[in-house]
């Protein structure tokens, strides 16, 4: 049996070759809780007083360029001893006539791998009170004898499995060691990282091939100050590792223990080997000198993650380039300068471009001037690369590739761009007169917009920058003179990009945004090629709730439904019966989704149902509705109403035959029935304006008001009466009283 419970911090670092920086953040966090789970999970942590109760994070994780490493505290060198129950088979087949082990049990037993003498049958004797049995110990395997053997350490008994009683092997197992826990942990660790691109390369021998992100050429593994043995990738384990290529004190370090490996790796080789760390100290430097100089930076968590992982010893520095630059859009510069140079742009206070830059160096030279000279010679080609497409593109204007885009395929179903643009213009002219009037714009300005709008894809800009499509378009039509309105429109449309992002401003944006959008959507369903649960390769998903953020949160009265129907109505394709139901389910799916997880509004499920099973055609009604119910769920009669909503539901559902007519005042013999008929037809003269003007919020106030007379009329008139006529017109009362609520929400779908 184990008894050394004594822990040391364990240390496992992976030396590579760069690894690729977009995936090293993740890599390094995954990698250090794939260890970390599975030592776990084979009994290995032991849980201090401190990790139990999280004053201590379990592990740390360190990320750079040129290694995965992870320190998990508080290991264990062997894992306790732990008693483990196998369940054998039947006693049926386990047992002959006569109680004794059949051949069966004997060869299932070894094949446990567990040697026959150690295996004894459980002894159970009464209580003293003679009323339970209880394990008085052991006797050997295969003997009548009672004796007890205490040396025995597995154990026989049976047990109930379900109806059958069946034979169970107790045996105690001694816990896995370090060294053969980590060496699998590795393993599975390396093969669950969620590696971008794997690559195969040889090891020394010349012979022997492996696969990984980067060619790997050293590991540590270190318990405390000792090396655990584990091989991987060619690799067997040591206590040295390598620091800085330029600045490490000494080619090799060798580390004194897992407790000391950041320290060293700081001191001797250079290294801030802190993937956070290394992320602060650049933040930092960042800050500070961007102050001193009265500038501040762009804010860019991406661009932050990919720099820590391109440096080892971070240095920042500020460099320059010509004004001339600064005639160029901002977003060009600061496009290239992001995307291709990893460098940061520094605005004025007015949040304007100024021609500073901040570089984040490898290397920290006593004189950093060269680094800072060869930083701005590098990025002058592709300045100038920036200025050149643009002045070319200014050439011509906008509208002189309208005709270019006809040679443009969007789709090999759905035709060409210019066949895109077109269907564009139709569908912003229907969405234009369902929009706020706004003198800026015109149904003419609009379609003109419609046609102009994809006309910067054939720009020398966007062919070197997609990311520019719709900035460029707007600034160039702003060279060719188009008003405001228009150039706005030309970026706006394709807005929002993303979750959160901005929404068009603009009557032309607003109209282009969705019309564009809803071609996307419609035509991807109309080919059958809708997203799946995994698959959303036409970013249908972002398109929707694009639409439907557009139209809500500017609270435009548009009908989503019928534009729908006229998007598939002017699709190349013949679309399928059902596209236009297809299109619309697609999007209260999406709507779902924005009001479940990200919207300020609590929402449940059923509330979003209860709204949905009246299939509003506006998004902005659907709103208005939820909105309403929202508030009225607040009110103290609700869970009556929606009670009671619930039960009229159920006993019309149960009615053979239609529910129809009028009721019949004369027919109503109960006080109670009269009373529900008087307030209903109060109730519905004073609601009825209200739903005309969409005000459901103070309309269901209103309806709450007939709690109870609904109440009373549950307790005293039986709607099943015996007399036809008076049954009928009973349940055509309850049918009328459900569709006056109806008409905001179906209630009876809300829990009561």
């Amino acid at each position: 049996m184990n008894t050394d419970m004594s822990t040391k911090n364990l240390l496992v670092e992976l030396f590579v070759e760069e690894l690729p920086p977009k995936a090293l953040k993740t890599l390094g966090e995954v990698f250090a809780d794939n260890v970390y789970q599975s030592l776990a999970e084979s009994d290995l942590i032991q849980r201090s007083e401190n990790l139990s109760l999280g004053f201590v994070q379990p592990w740390e994780w360190y990320a750079s360029p040129r290694r995965l490493s992870v320190l998990v505290r508080d290991v264990l060198s062997v894992a306790p001893s732990k008693n483990v129950v196998h369940k054998v088979m039947p006693v049926s087949v386990a047992l002959d006539g006569n109680g004794k082990p059949t051949s069966s049990l004997t060869k299932r037993i070894m094949s446990f791998d567990i040697g026959l003498s150690s295996i004894g049958w459980a002894v159970m004797e009464k209580d003293e009170n003679g009323t339970k049995l209880v394990d008085t110990g052991v006797r050997p395997f295969g003997e009548d004898s009672t004796n007890v053997n205490p040396s025995i350490s597995a154990r026989l008994f049976k047990n109930l499995d379900g109806k059958t009683e069946s034979l169970y092997l107790e045996r105690q197992t001694e816990g896995r060691t370090l060294s053969a826990a980590l060496q699998k942990a590795i393993k599975e660790s390396l093969a669950k990282l969620p590696i971008p691109k794997v690559m195969s390369y040889q090891l020394a021998d010349g012979w022997t091939t492996v696969n990984f992100v980067r060619p790997a050429h050293g590991l540590v593994a270190l318990h405390g100050a000792d090396v655990v043995p584990v091989s991987i990738l060619g690799l067997q384990s040591s206590n040295v590792t390598h620091g800085h290529r330029f600045e490490a004190k000494n080619s090799s370090i060798t580390i004194n223990n897992a407790d000391s490996y950041e320290s060293q790796l700081a001191a001797e080789g250079a290294v801030i080997a802190s993937f956070a760390a290394r992320r602060a100290s650049i933040v930092e430097q960042l800050r500070a000198i961007a102050d001193k100089e009265e500038l501040k930076t762009i804010e860019d968590d991406a661009l932050l993650d990919e720099v820590t992982a391109l440096v080892e010893r971070p240095n920042v520095l500020m460099c320059k380039f010509e004004e001339e630059f600064l005639q160029v859009p901002p977003e060009c510069l600061i496009l290239t300068m992001k995307a291709n140079q990893k460098y940061f742009p520094l605005l004025d206070k007015s949040g304007k471009l100024t021609n500073k830059f901040l570089i984040v160096s490898n290397i920290c030279p006593a004189d950093p001037s060269r680094v800072i000279e060869g930083n701005e010679r590098v990025v002058r080609p592709r300045l100038a690369d920036a200025k050149f497409f643009f002045e070319q593109d200014r050439k011509k204007p906008l509208d002189s590739h309208i005709d270019g885009l006809r040679k443009v395929v969007y789709h090999n179903k759905l035709g060409s761009t210019f066949d895109k643009v077109t269907r564009i213009k139709q569908l912003a002219a229907q969405i234009y007169p369902q929009l706020p009037a706004n003198p800026a714009t015109s149904l003419a300005l609009v379609e003109q917009a419609a046609l102009l709008c994809k006309c910067d894809l054939l720009t020398s800009m966007v062919g070197e920058f997609p990311e520019l499509q719709g900035i460029m378009g707007r600034y160039y039509a702003l060279a060719d003179g188009k008003s405001a309105e228009l150039a706005d429109a030309m970026s706006e449309h394709y807005l929002p990009r993303g979750a959160g992002d901005d929404l068009p401003k603009t009557t032309t944006g607003m109209a282009l945004a969705l019309a564009d959008k809803l071609d996307t959507i419609v035509g991807v369903f109309a080919i059958d090629q809708k997203p799946t649960g995994a698959k959303d390769p036409f970013g249908l998903r972002r398109a929707a709730i694009g639409v439907l953020r557009i139209i809500i949160e500017n609270r435009l009265n548009i009908d989503l439904l019928k534009l729908i129907n006229f998007a598939v109505s002017i699709q190349p394709v013949k679309a399928a019966n059902d596209t236009v139901a297809e299109v619309y389910e697609y999007s209260m799916e999406r709507l779902r989704g924005y009001y479940l997880e990200g919207n300020a509004l609590d929402v449940t499920t059923e509330m979003f149902d209860a709204v949905l099973a009246n299939r509003p055609a506006s998004p902005l009604d659907f709103d208005q509705r939820l909105r309403a119910l929202h508030s009225f769920l607040k009110l103290s009669d609700a869970q009556s109403l929606a009670a009671a909503n619930k039960r009229i539901s159920n006993i019309l559902k149960k009615v053979d035959g239609a529910i129809g007519g009028e009721v019949e005042k004369k027919l109503l013999e109960e006080a109670a029935e009269k009373d529900l008929y008087k307030e209903l037809q109060s109730a519905e003269t004073d609601a009825t304006p209200m739903f005309a003007a969409r005000n459901y919020q103070d309309a269901l106030t209103r309806l709450a008001l007939l709690r109870p007379a609904v109440d009373k009329f549950f307790d005293g008139v039986m709607v099943m009466s015996d007399d036809v006529k008076v049954r009928n017109n009973r349940l055509a009362l309850l049918a009328r009283l459900r569709n006056v609520f109806l008409q905001v929400a179906d209630l009876s779908r809300l829990p009561g």
